[in-house]
């Protein structure tokens, strides 16, 4: 057989090894792509259909057109939501991140039992979102709560926190930030990647340590700060659990605590208006997709990648 022959053969095996391949991929990937099609593409665009009906979940819906985002518009309930979302974003989100690094770079100068302590602050990330953890935040914020027994400790008077309309939000907040475990793992990861070379040379030119964070720390770390500003302003917006324990479903008091998505679920499943909330589910898509995208525009200007 000559080589031209033997070469031709072991490409044609190459090439049949390939499609076996392929058929294989096809195999174990097809339950991936069912549950892509049954659970998440069918159930968005079925909910894009909703949005311009009126569906009761009792009924067979009505088309409407756009009448579900006009009457969105005229809601104060709605605006009052969006209100509160929008605050407890912006707020919160930027705390949460500062309070994430600062433990980082507190963690990153190599404590001993450092898997305990990674462990250990990051287990509220784990429960922060539970019911437990919202049930006991509630009572700690109460008017008979540890908070306040600590205060009447030092002769102040507390107030009832989580039912206070000028405090119940910020409660919220606060445990929001508490759960900075994540994000701080992620940092922690990012500054050991930083080399020390940089702060050795910054050291005998005589920086301060306040300008090393701002010279050195923050524009190597500004990819990691990035990735966790953009996953925490999405988890931020999708918040309910915690809202929807500490005012009992309803959001208060006085709407202070109501979150767009509390609202929605109280659309869809309390006055079984599922088409208004299908449209409110596609305007906070559309916030958050705009949101992202605005950060990612804004990030060639802040965002310092290592080529």
């Amino acid at each position: 057989m000559s080589v031209i022959q033997e070469v031709a053969k072991t490409r044609g095996a190459a090439r049949e090894t390939r499609k076996g391949d392929g058929k294989a991929a096809a195999i174990f990937l097809a339950p991936w792509f069912l549950g892509l099609g049954l659970i998440t593409a069918f159930p968005l665009l079925a909910s894009l259909y909703l949005s311009f009906t009126d569906y009761s979940l009792l009924e067979a819906p009505s088309w409407i057109g756009v009448q579900n985002y006009v009457d969105m518009v005229s809601d104060p309930r709605w605006l009052k939501s969006l209100g509160v979302t929008f605050r407890y974003v912006f707020i919160s989100v930027p705390l949460q991140l500062a309070a994430a690094l600062a433990l980082a770079m507190v963690l990153d100068r190599g404590l001993r039992g450092l898997a305990i302590y990674r462990s250990a602050f990051y287990l509220p990330s784990l429960l922060g979102s539970s019911v437990a953890i919202a049930l006991l935040w509630r009572q700690i914020f109460g008017a008979d709560g540890l908070v306040n027994q600590v205060l009447a400790y030092f002769g102040i008077q507390g107030v009832g926190w989580v039912s206070h309309p000028d405090y119940a939000l910020g409660t919220l907040m606060i445990l929001n930030v508490w759960t900075f475990g994540a994000p701080m793992i992620i940092f922690l990861a990012g500054l050991r990647q930083i080399p020390t070379m940089y702060y050795e040379a910054a050291s005998i030119d005589g920086a301060s340590k306040f300008r090393q964070f701002f010279s050195i720390t923050i524009p190597l770390l500004s990819p990691i700060i990035f990735f966790n500003l953009v996953l925490q302003l999405i988890n931020a917006f999708q918040t309910f659990t915690q809202a929807f324990v500490i005012s009992n479903g309803t959001g208060g008091p006085i709407d202070e605590t109501l979150f767009y998505t509390l609202y929605l679920y109280n659309q869809g499943f309390g006055s079984y208006n599922m088409g208004y909330a299908s449209a409110m589910a596609w305007v906070l898509l559309l916030i958050v997709a705009g949101l992202t995208a605005v950060n990612f525009l804004a990030s060639k200007y802040w965002v310092f990648y290592d080529d």
